[in-house]
C-alpha cells in the first residue's frame, strides 16, 4: 500500500493549512452574513447542500473500507507461524489498551462535561432543524446494547451491509479473513489480491474525499458560524481541552505504566528512542503513512524484525487508542448538548453502548487522516443521535486528529516493546537513558 501511504503523506503537507483557511473563511462568513436575510439564507442553503454531500461521501465508504481492512488484517495475522502465541498477546494488549483509552475518555468527558453549557442552544441552532431529535433518542435503554450484540451474527450479510450493522460487519470480516488465510494455491492469491485491491481503492477514495475536507469544513462550520455567531465556539474550546487532557493521560500515564510494570521497559528512555515516529504521526495524522518510520524506530530500540513485522502493521490497522478515546468523547459531548437543549438524558447503559462501539469501530478505522469521522457517524446512528451534529466538532477536529494519531502510534510502539520483551528480545538500548541509538542504524534483528 505504498501508493496510498505516499498519497496520504503528500496530501497532508498542505491539508492542515487548507482546513485552517476554511475555518478562517467560515468565521468571516459568520461576521458578514445574517441568517434572516436573502443573501444569508442563500449562503446557508449552499452550505447545507455542500455539507450534506461531504457527510454522505463519508458514509458511502464505510462498509467496503471496514470490511476490507478487517479481512486483510485477520488474514495476514492468521498466516504467521507465531499466530497462536504472539497473536494472542498482540490482540490481548490491543484490546486492553483500547478499553483503557475509552474509559479515560469517558471519565474526562463526564467530569468536565463540555456539552453542558449555556451556549449549547447556539450550537444546536447552528446545525439547523432539530424537531425530530427527541423522537430519535427517546426510549433508548439497555435493550439497545443487547440488540446490538444479537445482531453480531447476521441472518443476511447483504442486509447487514446495507443497514451498516457494524458488529455484523466486523464478525463477518473476522470469520472471512481467518478462513481466507487457510486457502492455498492460486485461489489464495486471487482472494488476497482482490481484497487488497478493494482496500487500496477505498483508501484512495478516502484520501480523495479528504481533499474536499476544507470545502466540507467551510460549509459545516460556516452554517454554525452564520446561525449562531461566536458564542457557539466557546463549548468547542472546552471540548478540545477535554480530548487533549484525556489523550495526555493515556499517553503520559497509562502507556508508561504498562511499559514499566508489564514490559519492564523504561518509558522515558523508550519514548526518546521512538520520538521520530511520534512526531511523524503528529505531523501526518496518518498511522499508515507513519508505519515505515514506526518500524524503524522500534528496531532502533532493539525490537527484532519478527516482532515489528507482525505487531506494527497489525497495529496500524486495528489498534487505535486515541481514535477510540476521541470517538467516545465526541459522542458523549453531542449527547450532553442534546440533554442540555432538548432535555433528553443519555443513560449509563447508553454510554456503555458508546464505549463498546467506540472500541469496535476504532478497529475498522483506516490509518489515514480524519478516517475517524466515518466511525463517529456510525456510532451516532447506532445510538440514535443526529449525524448532522458531527459538524459541531469539525472546527477543532484537525489538531485533535494529529494528537490522537500520535497516541495511536505510541500505543503500537508500547505494545511492540512489551511483546518483544516477553519474546526474549534484548531491549537494553530502550532502557538506556544515555544511549541515543540512531534510527538510521541497522535493524536489531
Amino acid at each position: 500500500m505504498a501508493i496510498s501511504e505516499n498519497s496520504a503523506m503528500q496530501m497532508d503537507k498542505t491539508l492542515h493549512w487548507q482546513i485552517l483557511g476554511a475555518l478562517v473563511l467560515a468565521a468571516i462568513c459568520g461576521f458578514i452574513f445574517e441568517p434572516n436575510t436573502a443573501i444569508g439564507n442563500g449562503v446557508l442553503n449552499v452550505f447545507d447542500f455542500v455539507g450534506g454531500l461531504f457527510l454522505n461521501a463519508l458514509k458511502m465508504i464505510v462498509v467496503p473500507l471496514i470490511i476490507s481492512t478487517i479481512i486483510l488484517g485477520i488474514a495476514n495475522m492468521a498466516k504467521q507461524d507465531s499466530f497462536g502465541r504472539v497473536g494472542a498477546k498482540t490482540v490481548g494488549f490491543y484490546l486492553l489498551t483500547g478499553i483503557l483509552a475509552v474509559i479515560s475518555g469517558l471519565l474526562f468527558v463526564n467530569i468536565l462535561q463540555p456539552g453542558v453549557t449555556d451556549n449549547a442552544p447556539q450550537l444546536v441552532a447552528g446545525i439547523g432543524d432539530t424537531t425530530s431529535i427527541m423522537e430519535r433518542v427517546e426510549g433508548r435503554s439497555t435493550g439497545d446494547l443487547i440488540a446490538i450484540i444479537e445482531r453480531a451474527i447476521p441472518a443476511n450479510i447483504f442486509q447487514a451491509a446495507s443497514e451498516t450493522q457494524l458488529l455484523a460487519l466486523i464478525f463477518v470480516g473476522v470469520v472471512f479473513g481467518y478462513f481466507m488465510s487457510k486457502l492455498t494455491g492460486s485461489i489464495a492469491d486471487t482472494m488476497t489480491n482482490f481484497w487488497t485491491g478493494v482496500h487500496d481503492v477505498m483508501i484512495m477514495i478516502t484520501l480523495w474525499i479528504m481533499r474536499f475536507a476544507p470545502v466540507g469544513v467551510l460549509a459545516l462550520v460556516g452554517v454554525v458560524a452564520i446561525r449562531s455567531g461566536w458564542d457557539a465556539f466557546q463549548p468547542l474550546l472546552t471540548f478540545a481541552l477535554t480530548v487533549l487532557l484525556a489523550l495526555a493521560f493515556h499517553f503520559a500515564v497509562v502507556l508508561p505504566l504498562l511499559l514499566k510494570f508489564v514490559g519492564g521497559v523504561n518509558p522515558l528512555a523508550y519514548y526518546a528512542k521512538v520520538s521520530r515516529a511520534q512526531l511523524t504521526a503528529f505531523s501526518t495524522a496518518s498511522s499508515s503513512a507513519t508505519l515505515p518510520v514506526t518500524i524503524r524506530s522500534a528496531e532502533s530500540a532493539g525490537v527484532s524484525n519478527r516482532v515489528t513485522g507482525f505487531v506494527l502493521p497489525l497495529g496500524a490497522t486495528v489498534n487505535m487508542d486515541g481514535t477510540a478515546l476521541y470517538e467516545c468523547v465526541v459522542v458523549i459531548f453531542i449527547a450532553q448538548i442534546l440533554a442540555t437543549t432538548a432535555g433528553v438524558e443519555f443513560t449509563l447503559m447508553q454510554q456503555l453502548t458508546v464505549v463498546l462501539l467506540a472500541l469496535l469501530t476504532s478497529i475498522g478505522v483506516a490509518g489515514v487522516p480524519a478516517a475517524s469521522l466515518v466511525a463517529i457517524t456510525l456510532i451516532l446512528t447506532a445510538v440514535g443521535l443526529p449525524v448532522e451534529f458531527i459538524g459541531i466538532v469539525l472546527a477543532v477536529d484537525r489538531i485533535l486528529d494529529m494528537c490522537r494519531t500520535a497516541v495511536n502510534v505510541t500505543s503500537d510502539l508500547s505494545i511492540t516493546a512489551i511483546i518483544a520483551q516477553s519474546e526474549g528480545d534484548d531491549l537494553e538500548a530502550a532502557n538506556d537513558d544515555s544511549a541515543n541509538v540512531s534510527e538510521e542504524s541497522p535493524s536489531a534483528a
